[in-house]
């Protein structure tokens, strides 16, 4: 089974991924936040910075293009494969309202008829260059019977692999993911699948892996914000109970500072270093049982300082705790 770590916008960039790779195995491959390439042919600071080869030693990464024109995906492929990329991902996925009115994302699965066109361009630009080619989708963007169409069309293209996200794009997260429409695409896709949803604890993945298990391919992303040790103890098969220990947690502690050191270095300004810090924390919060006091002053805080002080008297607190069980 091969862990992949799903981009979550806004979180998991280049920082992110080094200090959990820093921490925590088990995963296979690291998904990039999206490139989002236009006429101006330029990337912003933030895309470059993001998959630059320095920033990402020792890992296997993918970057993602979010793009709906042929000629502005394969540029974006082009400037990725000069810094020794072998292969793009596209993302087909993203629910974003900004993103689908431009129908791009999970909007550009509204027209199949196009989608087919830009595919057989990419594609063939992509073997012409030596790269190998992925897609990250859901299953339509309204209706559950768009997927049957898409299904075809990715059917005609030799994708390295096939991400399925069965959720509609009007779903956002709500829902739950449509297993029926996944069955269907495990048995007929002529390209390798990987599942992407609503796994967020061992547990999860044994009622999934029963359902599928020719499945070989998982990508996780809201999962691991929750738990970035997830995917190490399925592909280790540890047996962990739900609550953490003492060792698990003093490397979150100690995963946490790194991320937080990590930021401070990359981002100028306390204000947007606690605006991704709080955003994580909405994910870490849940193994955090009856802390919610102290995960209040968390969101809550206004400097540096006093966000250090309070996460670390949540650490040792909660060490101290486990330490008297």
């Amino acid at each position: 089974m091969e862990w992949y770590f799903a981009p979550m916008e806004g979180i998991t960039g280049y920082v992110y991924r080094n200090a959990h790779h820093q921490f925590y195995s088990g995963i296979a491959c690291y998904y990039t936040p999206f490139i989002a390439p236009n006429q101006s042919r330029k990337l912003t600071s933030r895309e470059m910075n993001d998959i630059l080869p320095e920033h990402n030693q020792g890992m296997h990464v993918v970057p993602q293009i979010l793009a709906n024109r042929a000629e502005d995906f394969v540029w974006a492929a082009r400037k990725i494969q000069e810094l020794g990329y072998k292969e793009v991902n596209l993302n087909l996925g993203c629910p974003s309202g900004t993103v689908v009115s431009k129908n791009r994302g999970a909007g550009f699965l509204a027209f199949p008829l196009e989608l087919n066109c830009f595919l057989e361009q990419v594609t063939g630009s992509l073997l012409q260059m030596g790269m190998r080619f992925s897609i990250k989708t859901r299953i339509g963007k309204r209706d559950r019977g768009e997927f049957e169409k898409l299904l075809e069309i990715f059917n005609q293209y030799p994708l390295e692999r096939l991400i399925i996200h069965p959720r509609l794009q009007t779903d956002f997260y709500r829902n739950h993911p449509d297993m029926e429409i996944f069955q269907t695409a495990a048995e007929r896709s002529r390209n390798p699948v990987c599942y992407n949803g609503d796994i967020f604890s061992e547990e999860d993945f044994q009622v999934f892996h029963k359902k599928f298990p020719q499945i070989s391919f998982i990508m996780a992303g809201r999962g691991l914000l929750k738990d970035p040790a997830l995917a190490e103890k399925i592909v280790k098969d540890t047996k962990g109970g739900e609550d953490l220990t003492t060792l698990e947690l003093q490397r979150l502690k100690d995963f946490h500072h790194a991320l937080l050191a990590g930021y401070q270095e990359a981002i100028p300004g306390d204000r947007n270093v606690l605006f991704k810090m709080k955003e994580l924390w909405t994910y870490l919060g849940s193994q955090f049982k009856g802390q919610e006091r102290i995960l209040k002053k968390i969101k809550k805080s206004t400097q540096i300082r006093d966000y250090e002080e309070v996460t670390d008297q949540l650490f040792d607190g909660y060490l101290q705790q486990l330490s008297y069980m």
